[in-house]
């Protein structure tokens, strides 16, 4: 994806893969609203859709059989779609773009200099070369060569607790609109639909099990709601979790991304977005940097910015996955707990939103200094871009200056009008129709910048953007 984007926004870029050939299987399935927007801008999103399938809500089924359906709505629902299926279509948006895969080609090494990164790479029949490059992406998975060739530790550990993961036909009573979750006596299952009428079936399992379809027919019959049978199975498997991130994900040219950067619990299905949402970032400063738009200092938000993410989701995760393993009490706990949080709306409000990635907040260091503090009822510097903003033109791949208010706003039309005409190569300007006045400074990746209320507090943007444009 990342190479997609370069490729996209100007660049080349050479992709190396140690693997021989795509992988193949499910794996990560779940693709949120966030990543649902990469896609869309690498023109792939409607052919994902007509590939996957859309859960428009999750369930939670208690011992004593009452259920909690959390509706997730348009803005939150997820596309169930497996990771060949994913890395197929991007295949084939890199290929358009000019780009492929170099498969069997291995890094051995990773040497840094002040302007260039060397890279020592041993190919499929076993020929040396050596790359020379200006930059270094390693997004090489958990065992990652380029981090540890670097030093950079991998702070963290494992989790106690495998995990059963079943995919195939299951005949029976349940509901295939929505991702099943039965939080019963003996433990939690999980069922979800997966595209062509398969289910992937998962939970907390004994180390010990024997990976059969048999055991998971018992699994289904101990902790389900009766009446299911696994008729067909097409995987059955289990696996472990880490809880690891590096203590940088950049050193000077190089960057980490994806597992090579963070791991983490696989409950709400978090890890692919997270890796991607690293590339989105990453992406476009990088660009602005190589083109010659944008300061180099603004690659030294890239850190900090995906390091507060990848702890908001391991914390998250981690609490989430030990809440699916609770014990007899903790689990009556649990599931009372649950039961406030329907009757009070905050599993809709908020929970489905943060499974979603809505919430997902930067701290406010892009700049390199404190933005204007918002306004209430305007979205601080660091949250995701309202779902009311409309969405950027075709082109527009960097900042988005909006000014919101009934009619033209004409105090702070012009002042707007004016900052982007002094940076016509990194901002783009537009007025929103909106009930509140003020501005919003957007970045090129989904996020809030800054925003105000008055032409006063614009100006202050200027001084801003004279950090991160080049020559500023």
């Amino acid at each position: 994806m990342t190479a997609c984007e370069l490729l996209r926004l100007g660049l080349p870029v050479r992709l190396l893969e140690a693997d021989t050939e795509p992988h193949t299987g499910s794996r990560a399935v779940l693709l949120w609203p966030p990543t649902l927007d990469v896609l869309d801008g690498l023109g792939m999103l409607d052919d994902a859709l007509a590939r996957g399938v859309r859960p428009a809500a999750l369930a939670y089924h208690m011992p004593d059989g009452k259920a909690l359906r959390v509706a997730l709505g348009k803005a939150n629902e997820p596309l169930v779609l497996p990771q060949q299926e994913t890395t197929q279509l991007l295949l084939g948006v890199l290929e358009k773009l000019g780009g492929r895969v170099e498969y069997g080609v291995r890094v051995t090494g990773v040497g840094t200099a002040d302007d260039t990164v060397t890279l020592t790479t041993e190919g499929p029949d076993g020929a040396r070369e050596t790359v020379t490059a200006p930059w270094l992406i390693g997004a090489d998975g958990v065992g990652s060569t380029v981090r540890q060739k670097l030093g950079i530790p991998f702070e963290g550990g494992s989790v106690p607790m495998t995990f059963l993961l079943a995919e195939g036909e299951v005949t029976g009573d349940f509901g295939r609109d929505a991702v099943q979750y039965y939080l019963g006596r003996k433990g939690t299952v999980l069922l979800s639909p997966l595209p062509g009428g398969q289910v992937r079936i998962s939970g907390p399992v004994p180390p010990d099990m024997p990976m059969t379809r048999e055991a998971v027919q018992e699994i289904l019959d101990e902790r389900g709601p009766g009446g299911l049978r696994f008729t067909t199975a097409t995987t059955v498997d289990s696996f472990t979790s880490q809880e690891r991130i590096a203590r940088t994900m950049r050193s000077g040219r190089v960057f980490l991304a994806g597992d090579a950067a963070h791991v983490h619990s696989v409950v709400g299905g978090q890890g692919l977005n997270l890796g991607i949402q690293d590339g989105r970032n990453l992406a476009w400063k990088l660009a602005g940097v190589i083109h010659g738009t944008l300061s180099p200092a603004v690659l030294d938000s890239y850190t900090t910015e995906r390091r507060a993410v990848a702890e908001q989701v391991v914390q998250t995760t981690g609490r989430m996955i030990r809440q699916a393993a609770a014990g007899p009490v903790a689990a009556r706990v649990r599931n009372g707990v649950w039961a406030l949080m329907q009757a009070t709306g905050t599993l809709r409000r908020w929970y489905a939103p943060m499974l979603a990635g809505r919430l997902t907040r930067y701290p406010d260091v892009l700049f390199g200094a404190p933005t204007p503090k918002p306004p209430r009822g305007l979205p601080a510097p660091g949250s995701r871009t309202p779902l009311w903003v409309p969405a950027a033109g075709a082109g527009q791949d960097g900042f988005r200056l909006l000014t919101l208010g009934p009619g033209d706003a004409a105090d702070l039309r012009p002042a707007a009008e004016r900052l982007a005409g002094a940076h016509p190569d990194v901002l783009a300007y537009a007025h929103v129709a909106h009930r509140r006045t003020g501005w919003l400074l957007l970045r090129p990746d989904g996020f809030v910048a800054a925003s105000g209320k008055g032409a006063a507090q614009l100006a202050g943007v200027e001084g801003l953007l004279a950090r991160l444009v080049a020559g500023g």
